[in-house]
């Protein structure tokens, strides 16, 4: 909140600077008319002054939306490690003061462990993001069939969210589709695709997966959702790191990280990553293109 308000008044400062400047420049030239070589150096400076006091007043306006945003992810973070730390020990109370059926003690052990993996995933999430920022982190390459990942992938997203088959609709491609590169990082991006797709569905996910190779060698994966959609101005910024939108539909839980993996992962590869969406409540669509073998 401090620095929030170090930048309001800098950027309030830097307006009125401008103001200021706008003013005395106009006197100025009223009253030196004759003056034409100083009214010429004059028109210099004061061009190079706006310009300075312009780009402090855009990086001042950076600076409150990044801070913005960093405040929103720590808050995010806190709250889901807090949560399910909280859940666990309450739990582990209960079963400590009180003797409990063996079903009930069964019941206690699943949301126990269904949180610990809720607390885990959001550590690995966190780590995964700092890996993605290493350039000269190295990759462990190798060859696989695309089509056997997803297969997999959507095996792990189904049970950890305890989804029927038919909420996560794929067909795998007659023809094996081969790429290369860390078979671990790309399975990351496109669990990271279908949890945000399982998230965002209001509790019933209707998911559709199809892939197809394309022209110049490449392969393209679609993942389909009938969720709450994307807003067209958060198109091109739900893949920035902390972004959240800010629409009217509810926000849900998670850190912001999840999509900024997505496209570091997939750049990294020499693939792209993007999303369509007709508007709010209209569902969406991610799209991540890799180079074949």
């Amino acid at each position: 909140m401090r620095r929030r308000k170090s930048a309001i008044f800098f950027l309030i400062l830097g307006i009125c600077l401008i103001g200021l400047a706008v003013a005395l420049n106009v006197g100025w030239i009223l009253l030196n008319l004759r003056e034409v070589v100083l009214l010429i150096i004059g028109m210099i400076f004061f061009a190079l002054i706006i310009t300075g006091l312009i780009l402090n007043t855009i990086f001042l306006l950076h600076e409150i939306r990044r801070n913005e945003q960093h405040d929103a992810f720590i808050n995010a973070v806190t709250h889901e490690l807090k949560t399910p730390i909280a859940s666990i020990r309450l739990y582990l109370e209960t079963l400590k003061t009180r003797d409990l059926p063996d079903e009930k003690r069964r019941e206690f052990y699943d949301i126990m462990l269904a949180d610990s993996n809720r607390l885990l995933g959001t550590v690995e999430q966190v780590l995964q993001a700092g890996r993605t920022r290493e350039k000269d982190r190295g990759m462990n390459i190798e060859e696989f069939d695309l089509g056997g990942l997803l297969s997999e992938t959507i095996a792990l997203v189904r049970s950890r969210h305890n989804l029927d088959d038919g909420a996560i609709r794929y067909s795998e491609p007659a023809d094996a589709i081969k790429i290369a590169g860390d078979r671990g990082e790309i399975q990351t991006a496109f669990v990271n695709l279908l949890d945000n797709a399982v998230k965002y569905s209001n509790g019933h996910p209707r998911i559709s997966v199809r892939m197809k190779p394309s022209a110049m060698g490449r392969a393209d994966v679609y993942i389909r959702d009938s969720g709450v959609g994307i807003k067209p101005a958060d198109l091109k910024r739900i893949f920035k790191r902390f972004y959240r939108s800010s629409g009217s539909l509810p926000v849900t839980k998670g850190t912001g990280l999840g999509l900024s993996i997505v496209r570091s992962i997939v750049v990294k590869h020499g693939g792209r990553v993007g999303a369509e969406s007709k508007g709010e409540g209209k569902g969406s669509t991610f799209w991540v293109q890799l180079p074949r073998v």
